[in-house]
């Protein structure tokens, strides 16, 4: 629903008519991405790097993220695992003292494991869901304190297909719940803060060619498995995930939020 222009009323699309293009950008900002040493969250820091921000690297693994890190001007590698908490708390503490406050976060830390649901330990259970639901909500709520208190920030989740719809011939009862509690989560955070001005969002790959999906992907059987179940016949390639990201996390997507996009090949549409 339109709504007249008051001088209360900001006009954000009439300030981007110069260049439409100059909303994306995140010039200044501080953005952190965990998971960053290898797949879509290394695609992310590479994406939000070119974009303008200076980025902060977080994972398990410290060679490849100090790798990356010198590749990426004004980043800063801060090694970590986000399900310790005090990990968490240094990797804020670090971030804020080296780079600044936190405008963008970035949860794309996440582990996966097929195995049929009856065959699942509930111990392998909690451990996926430790990484990739709690240590999500763990660390929003860390970064978003101070969000909150700037009164703006934008967090993104990456979340999957299977936090949709189930995964069937391929079993993860684990991955599936996990990412089916970040889609909610996102809701319930965007629901939350909204009106103090931090926005929370998913984005919720299909297949895509990563370390993580090398498995599936390198093989033809897995292959041809994806694409007849994708409209598009064909895994995505990483930069197909770049309008998303961007808009989520930058000012071209600033009454966005609580939304979980799917960029899937049309996979969710069968």
């Amino acid at each position: 629903m339109a709504v007249p222009t008051t001088a209360a009323t900001p006009a954000p699309l009439a300030r981007s008519m110069s260049d439409p293009l100059d909303l994306f950008r995140l010039d200044g900002k501080v953005a952190v991405v965990t998971g960053a040493s290898s797949g879509i969250g290394k695609h992310v820091a590479q994406l939000l790097t070119a974009a303008g921000a200076r980025v902060a690297l977080a994972a398990r693994r410290e060679a490849p993220l100090k790798e990356l890190a010198d590749e990426l001007p004004g980043s800063l590698a801060v090694p970590c695992d986000v399900t310790l908490a005090e990990d968490r708390e240094r990797l804020v503490r670090t971030v804020t003292q080296e780079l600044g406050p936190v405008d963008v976060l970035i949860n794309n830390a996440g582990l996966s494991e097929t195995v049929p649901a009856e065959q699942q330990t509930v111990e392998s259970f909690q451990s996926i869901l430790s990484v990739n639901l709690t240590a999500v909500f763990a660390l929003s709520t860390a970064v978003g304190t101070g969000m909150l208190e700037r009164g703006r920030g934008s967090i993104v989740n990456i979340a999957s297909i299977y936090g949709i719809v189930a995964s069937g011939s391929l079993p993860q009862a684990a991955y599936a719940a996990s990412k089916g509690g970040v889609v909610n989560l996102t809701r319930e955070l965007a629901a939350e803060w909204g009106a103090r001005g931090v926005r929370v969002n998913a984005v919720c790959p299909g297949w895509f060619w990563s370390e993580m999906t090398e498995s599936m992907l390198g093989t033809d059987k897995g292959r041809a498995w994806v694409e007849r179940r994708t409209p598009m016949r064909r895994a995505g390639q990483l930069d197909e995930l770049n309008g998303a990201l961007l808009l989520l996390a930058s000012d071209a997507g600033s009454y966005v939020t609580g939304t979980a996009i799917p960029v899937d090949g049309g996979y969710l549409a069968l």
